[in-house]
């Protein structure tokens, strides 16, 4: 946790926290008595800062409930900050590519820090579009990229992370435990890619994989994610290996190497 500076502004301080625990909620949003839970706020202090960030469009709600989501103006700041970023300027041919040979919505990542960071966006044909702003810092132990990211780092340091994130449930298929989490990495490390299989919202899947730097750290991931079928194992395994090439194309392009790791 980020030490606190003396210039610090309560107020703003707390506004940046909401924004960060809808950010991070399942994608059907929260309701103030969750914010005030997870936040620890009182109700007319919540509710006065929800509506100014709704004011502001880095928020919106949704009925029934209310539930608080994330506003466009959050979107337009990640959408910015992917079209500042070499990575993602890179990587867009690749995206395309990748997207076109599956048919499915593919995204890309940087790693901070064992989270990833999703920077750019190719969606896929037809008329499914997925809730899936930029900029934002997802949690690594639901999502195909976040769990390829993961495999990259010591054992260690894997679990501090899961103990800071908590490993909270989106859907009843969601890793919750460390034991878990650390055999799925296993299968990872093993594979070459990662799977979300329905882990971060149901009825969605997604396969991804890392890629690495001129250091032959992890810079990120890549990852494709469609509509849940009854897909074989057969396939699942022929789209991971798909992802996992292209995943490859970008550590070329970026001039990267692959290290081995010590766990």
């Amino acid at each position: 946790m980020l030490e606190k500076s003396a210039y610090s502004v309560g107020s703003v301080s707390r506004a940046l926290n909401l924004v960060d625990h809808i950010i991070n909620a399942p994608h059907e949003g929260l309701t103030l008595s969750e914010i005030m839970r997870e936040t620890k706020g009182s109700k007319s202090a919540t509710f006065a800062l929800l509506r100014t960030l709704i004011d502001h469009g880095y928020l919106r709600i949704t009925e029934p409930g209310p539930r608080y989501l994330p506003g466009m103006a959050l979107i337009r700041l990640g959408d910015l900050a992917s079209a500042r970023d070499p990575i993602a300027s890179i990587s867009r041919s690749i995206l395309n590519d990748l997207s076109v040979k599956t048919g499915l919505t593919v995204r890309i990542a940087r790693n901070d820090n064992g989270y990833p960071v999703f920077i750019e966006r190719v969606d896929g044909p037809g008329m499914v579009r997925f809730f899936t702003p930029l900029g934002v810092r997802e949690l690594p132990h639901i999502s195909s990229v976040g769990k390829a990211i993961l495999a990259q780092l010591p054992n260690e340091q894997i679990r501090q992370i899961a103990e800071e994130s908590g490993l909270a449930a989106r859907t009843p298929k969601s890793i919750t435990t460390v034991s878990k989490l650390m055999t799925d990495i296993r299968k990872v490390r093993v594979r070459g890619y990662a799977v979300d299989d329905e882990e971060d919202a149901q009825g969605v899947f997604c396969v991804g994989a890392a890629f690495f730097d001129h250091s032959g750290s992890c810079a990120g991931g890549i990852s494709a994610t469609g509509i849940k079928t009854d897909l074989s194992a057969e396939k699942v395994e022929k789209l991971g290996k798909l992802v996992f090439k292209h995943a490859e194309i970008i550590t070329k392009a970026l001039g990267g190497r692959t290290k081995s790791r010590s766990q």
